[in-house]
């Protein structure tokens, strides 16, 4: 299947590294015009200026609501328009038992991780996608399915997030689709603890014997942001090797 997004543009939050950076090189490879968005400058910068194709940057803190309608704005001010929200970003500040989890973290979490791929959603939909439609693509996490040691928190976030594309599938029929990605074990500086210094032997416990890579989501991600996905909506697609047909996952941070 050759996927092409010539003359479609767009956003991808959390664009700076790992799997969002891999989603925004996909799509400009593609053909797409993209706007990455990160919290710092210089990450983004660098980024941009290695990537090829045709790609700008827009520093702010993905749960701030004013400068994410200034990203949005700045996206259609650049571009002209906005066919793809990648809603990539997520964070991760509490390990422990949800018994032990703090006010303040619990409420970031969810700010980031939950509410932010609403409003970024609310965003496109109002200032572009209700008019001309779309595609809307989030990322959860294998975490979502079963419970793990210390990331229960975070695992919560991103099960609300599988069930919240479900939601916005249906409200935003039939002129935007909305889909989601389910990564397991992926290579990104975000799961580093998990994997690094015992790759090999993590990669025993995964059925394809090796970990996923960033380019492993962004692949499913620009299939489910194309036209040939135009009728699939309300769906999560699971990127994982075949961890969890298992009897279960292997513990920590996964995606």
């Amino acid at each position: 299947m050759h996927l092409r997004f010539d003359g479609k543009v767009a956003l991808v939050t959390g664009g700076s590294r790992g799997i969002g950076r891999a989603a925004a090189a996909t799509l400009a490879a593609s053909g797409a015009k993209v706007m990455i968005v990160a919290r710092k400058e210089d990450s983004l910068r660098a980024t941009a200026a290695a990537l090829e194709g045709d790609i700008a940057w827009h520093a702010t803190n993905a749960a701030d609501a004013e400068g994410a309608e200034a990203a949005v704005e700045a996206t259609l001010a650049r571009f002209g328009r906005l066919d793809v929200l990648v809603n990539n970003v997520s964070t991760n500040p509490y390990f422990g038992s949800l018994m032990e989890i703090d006010v303040e973290r619990a409420r970031r979490t969810v700010e980031v991780n939950q509410w932010a791929m609403v409003m970024w959603s609310q965003l496109a939909w109002r200032l572009w996608m209700r008019e001309h439609g779309g595609r809307i693509v989030n990322v959860s996490s294998v975490g979502a399915f079963v419970p793990e040691p210390n990331i229960g928190w975070y695992n919560g976030t991103k099960a609300a997030i599988i069930q919240l594309t479900r939601q916005m599938a249906q409200e935003l029929a039939p002129g935007v689709t909305v889909n989601c990605v389910a990564p397991g074990i992926i290579k990104t500086d975000m799961s580093r603890a998990l994997w690094e210094g015992h790759e090999d032997a993590l990669s025993a416990t995964v059925p394809a014997k090796r970990l996923g890579r960033p380019d492993d989501v962004s692949a499913a991600i620009a299939f489910l942001a194309s036209d040939q996905a135009a009728y699939v909506t309300g769906q999560t697609l699971t990127i994982d090797g075949g961890i969890t047909l298992g009897d279960g996952l292997v513990s920590g941070e996964l995606a």
